[in-house]
């Protein structure tokens, strides 16, 4: 507590000097708390006091811009300072008329009784309160404070009236400095800006560093950067920098446009500025959110490059009334800057994303191209059957629609040959045919191969990849081995072909495709639902327009014309001339049941043509690799068919084992005698399915 003797505590010349070091301490300073810490600790020096209130006042508006106000040593923060209106006060009398104001007793002042209550509440007696002026332009109010009686007599008055005057100087002189620091922060801000247009443009990377970039000049305690989804009902949180989040806003969430502050700004294409929280003026979830993350003042700019609406740029404070004309003009000029940056960013995005696109097209191209040498002149399927042409006017019946299609059929049945025949005679033709075997690929790979990958999204994941489903953006993609999709990933499946839409992983952004979804599988579904292997609804939504493709066996009159097809291939390949096939060994071939279908028929012709001397004209074949003990299988009918099948099957799932108790026998419940005898009759034999 200050008393009457200890007021004045230096000699007059020491008073003076102490004077001048505080007005070089406060007009250095960089900020406001330096200021007022400079100001309260080097004014003691001058004259002891036990209260301080000091406010600045804006020279356009007259409203407070800054306001210090110390009692007893503690400073009185603002919900307090809050309570004491200017109005009425001595602060407000002195700013009005430019004179100083000393009253020597507050219990006998009747003229600012809210004020007196204030001052007593912190036991000040009495206050000096004096203009702070530079030439004729009033910068403020500086009141000072002791806890005795008549605390201010004509000399102490005389002294702080030039003390005043200096201290004027000083705070405009930190002002000043402070506004010089202030604008060379924003032009740096500007500068740093044009350089991410430039040089950043990797659309997240840059979106970060300029939300972070805008909060730290702008003394926000957060800022946002939002662009519109493509559907344009909704504006998406792309970027957000604020440190001392409670978790409310969160980056990555979605926005209505309609009915919130962000999407009237977007709409208007003009600043939204909010400087108080009403409950009625903006909608209750907005309300409650920004309460909730205690922001009271908003100021949402628009993000326009050469007439388009991007998004928007948001910015907020935890202080109300905190954006005035002055910052929300200079946002407007950063909003200007993110947008061209943005749309740059975005362009580029668009060009790496079409160049990634082709590079990936162009190497399926090539595959592509490499499988048709394969298949060298087939335009369609080789052969004249009833089963195959019924097959054939299926595809011509649902080859124009874009409907799913699902082929059914045994390995090596010519599947993927119908599927590009489904693709080559659809209004799709001109676009990507893209397959993807999904038995070739490990489990923990099919996900990110089909629907693609960010990059960091998992370990390993270096760069961005674009799956085999955006490939086919309105093209078609070949599913084969669909049944070999694991479980977990066939909601996903499911989701991406009713709603055309998905993420890639490590993404929260949806694309959307318009693609034909082309399926095979050698696999019974049906009975994978049963055993909860394959989801139902997956089913259903692939089982739209199935096509059974018959096995070698049920078309043996297509043999001759697949043999010649095979023959004169690789003959050409291996530059060797066979003019023709011994009548009894087509017989022969045409006789035999074919359990792997065109894919054994065509490597076992490979193997013959290697076996053909290079001046022999007749292909030799080794029939002895498809007699049954020098015996031709008789013809089967549909129950030994059927029989055939099943018994193939379990042999493929048990890798050709027919004895022990992971074998085909145990696994049908029948002896292995029981099942050696079967296959012999039906003509199969285990090593070769193994």
């Amino acid at each position: 507590m200050v008393t009457s003797t200890s007021a004045y505590p230096m000699v007059e010349e020491q008073r003076y000097l102490a004077l001048l070091r505080a007005a070089n301490a406060i007009a250095t300073s960089g900020d406001c708390d330096s200021a007022s810490n400079a100001l309260v600790e080097r004014l003691n020096e001058v004259t002891a006091f036990d209260f301080i209130h000091v406010a600045t006042f804006d020279k356009e508006t007259d409203r407070t811009c800054w306001s210090l106000l110390e009692a007893n040593g503690k400073r009185v923060e603002s919900p307090s300072l809050d309570d004491v209106s200017f109005e009425h006060s001595p602060i407000s009398w002195v700013h009005e008329t430019g004179s100083p104001l000393v009253i020597n007793e507050w219990s006998q002042e009747a003229r600012f009784r809210t004020y007196g209550l204030f001052l007593a509440s912190h036991g000040i007696a009495s206050t000096c309160t004096l203009p702070l002026v530079r030439g004729t332009r009033r910068l403020g109010v500086l009141s000072l404070g002791r806890s005795y009686p008549n605390g201010y007599d004509e000399d102490e008055v005389r002294f702080l009236g030039l003390a005043s005057e200096q201290i004027g100087l000083a705070i405009d002189a930190a002002v000043n400095l402070y506004i010089s620091q202030r604008v060379q922060d924003r032009l740096k801000l500007i500068l740093d800006l044009s350089n991410q247009v430039v040089s950043n443009l990797e659309f997240h990377d840059l979106l970060v560093a300029a939300s972070a970039s805008v909060r730290r000049v702008m003394h926000c305690d957060a800022a946002a950067i939002m662009l519109a989804e493509s559907e344009g009902t909704q504006l998406r949180v792309h970027a957000l920098d604020f440190p001392e989040s409670r978790g409310i806003f969160t980056e990555g969430g979605l926005i209505p446009i309609q009915g919130s502050m962000p999407g009237d700004s977007f709409k208007s294409g003009k600043p939204i500025v909010v400087n108080r929280l009403e409950a009625a003026e903006i909608s209750p979830e907005m309300y409650a959110k920004a309460i909730g993350e205690g922001l009271h003042s908003f100021c949402d700019v628009p993000l326009i490059s050469k007439s388009r609406m991007l998004g928007v740029l948001a910015v907020a404070k935890r202080e109300e009334n905190a954006f005035n004309s002055d910052e929300v003009s200079f946002l407007i000029q950063v909003a200007n800057q993110v947008a061209i940056a943005v749309e740059n960013a975005l362009a580029y995005g668009k060009i790496a994303e079409l160049t990634d696109r082709l590079a990936q097209e162009k190497l399926y191209l090539e595959d592509e191209i490499r499988g048709e040498m394969d298949f060298e002149g087939i335009v369609g399927i080789v052969g004249q059957s009833s089963a195959l042409r019924h097959v054939l006017s299926l595809v011509e019946t649902v080859a124009p629609s874009d409907s799913t299609v699902l082929l059914l059929g045994e390995t090596g049945t010519g599947k993927e040959l119908i599927a590009r025949a489904l693709h080559d005679r659809s209004k799709r033709k001109d676009r990507t045919f893209v397959k993807l075997n999904c038995a070739a690929i490990p489990t923990g790979l099919l996900e990110s191969e089909l629907f693609g990958h960010e990059r960091g999204a998992f370990t390993g994941a270096i760069s961005q990849k674009v799956g085999r489903l955006e490939l086919a953006d309105q093209g078609s993609l070949f599913l084969d081995e669909v049944g070999d999709i694991p479980i977990e990933i066939q909601p996903k499946l499911l989701r991406a072909l009713q709603e055309r839409e998905f993420e890639r992983l490590g993404s929260t952004r949806t694309k959307k495709v318009d693609v034909r979804l082309v399926a095979a599988t050698n696999r019974d579904l049906e009975k994978m639902i049963e055993r909860r292997e394959f989801r139902e609804d997956l089913y259903y939504r692939l089982n739209v327009f199935p096509i059974r493709i018959p096995p070698l066996r049920e078309r043996p009159e297509d043999i001759p014309l697949l043999v010649r097809y095979f023959t004169q291939k690789y003959s050409r390949r291996m530059e060797k001339q066979i003019d023709s096939i011994p009548t009894a060994a087509m017989k022969k071939l045409a006789a035999w049941h074919w359990p792997g279908n065109i894919r054994e028929l065509e490597n076992f012709i490979e193997r013959s043509v290697i076996l053909t001397h290079e001046h022999s004209s007749a292909l030799q074949l080794p029939l002895g690799e498809i007699s049954t003990n020098g015996k031709t299988p008789p013809v089967l009918g549909s129950r030994e068919v059927h029989d055939r099948d099943e018994i193939t099957r379990i042999l493929k799932e048990t890798n050709g084992r027919v004895a022990g108790p992971q074998g085909a026998a145990a696994r049908m419940g029948i002896k292995r005698t029981t099942l050696i005898s079967r296959m012999k009759k039906l003509g199969i034999e285990p090593r070769s399915i193994a």
